[in-house]
């Protein structure tokens, strides 16, 4: 394991432990869940090596590199996602000029295969060696290792990318970087992650199915989102919601808390994240991120 000894956002090295969270899909392994007390930041730690963390991703039930539809909770997940593809390519299209989007992390290639049937020219990166060959042969796009990334030409990409991903990724500072090197002048980035600051967050605690230690190694909000892209000249234009995913993640936290699935616990405690919910405290929320503009 990986013991982080400063903060992954602003450096700091006090943290202050949450809670600890159980590995549910794969490991059934304790993963603590803190926060930093500089910044407020909350991150998974320890975590896994680097070289390991690949393993924690070996599960059947892992839709993102499975594309499984077994179980109903997985069988709505599919379901619903042929109106949140629509509603991703819908949010991207204004900025598509030239047409030219970079999705990183684009798993199983769902949402790239809907791009490219709407005429825009698109780039996958996936660093998961199946989920990346089953995108390719099923979707017939351009998916490339997670090390072509800095092969690829600079600022090409007028909209870039990340559903789900952020919380992934080791090192976000570098990611970044990355994206700004990519990201033409007057491109958009478009980020979507679990917020912490949710409703549902704080009524499954530990148990909210979001955390999803240890693959997720952090854990944002609007305050770290943007003290993270501010320290690389980025500004958040706007934040969007993705109300479907308070019922998914519902479902998956009521399992985890009880044992045992419960549809209709699951779908209430949504609608109630949802109806509560503000601007910035959605269960999930996408993060519309552009170029600082330069004064004058």
């Amino acid at each position: 394991m990986d013991q982080l000894t400063n903060c992954p956002l602003c450096g700091g090295e006090k943290f202050i432990t949450r809670f600890t969270c159980l590995d549910y899909t794969v490991s059934k392994e304790q993963f603590p869940v803190v926060e930093c007390e500089s910044c407020g930041f909350v991150f998974t730690n320890p975590r896994p090596a680097l070289a390991d963390l690949g393993n924690y991703y070996k599960s059947d039930t892992y839709i993102s590199h499975s594309d499984t539809s077994a179980g109903l909770v997985n069988k709505l997940y599919k379901f619903v996602r042929r109106f949140t593809l629509k509603q991703k390519y819908s949010l991207t299209t204004p900025f598509l000029s030239p047409n030219t989007l970079l999705d990183i992390g684009c798993g199983t290639g769902a949402f790239l295969h809907y791009c490219k049937t709407h005429g825009t020219s698109v780039v996958g990166i996936e660093p998961d060696d199946q989920t990346r060959q089953y995108a390719i042969d099923t979707y017939h796009i351009d998916a490339r290792p997670e090390s072509e990334l800095k092969h690829l030409p600079e600022h090409h990409f007028s909209v870039i990318t990340m559903w789900h991903v952020l919380e992934h990724v080791p090192a976000l500072h570098e990611r970044v970087e990355e994206m700004k090197r990519l990201l033409t002048n007057d491109g958009r980035i478009f980020i979507a992650v679990p917020n912490h600051l949710s409703h549902d967050a704080h009524w499954y605690g530990k148990d909210w199915a979001a955390y999803d230690v240890p693959r997720h190694l952090h854990h944002f909000d609007i305050h770290s989102i943007t003290k993270l892209f501010g320290e690389h000249a980025f500004e958040v234009e706007a934040v969007l919601p993705m109300k479907f995913d308070a019922y998914y993640v519902s479902m998956l936290s009521e399992e985890i808390r009880s044992g045992k699935r419960n549809f209709i616990k699951g779908m209430i405690r949504g609608l109630i994240s949802n109806l509560k919910a503000s601007k910035t405290t959605w269960s999930s929320q996408v993060y519309v991120i552009r170029p600082k503009k330069q004064a004058h």
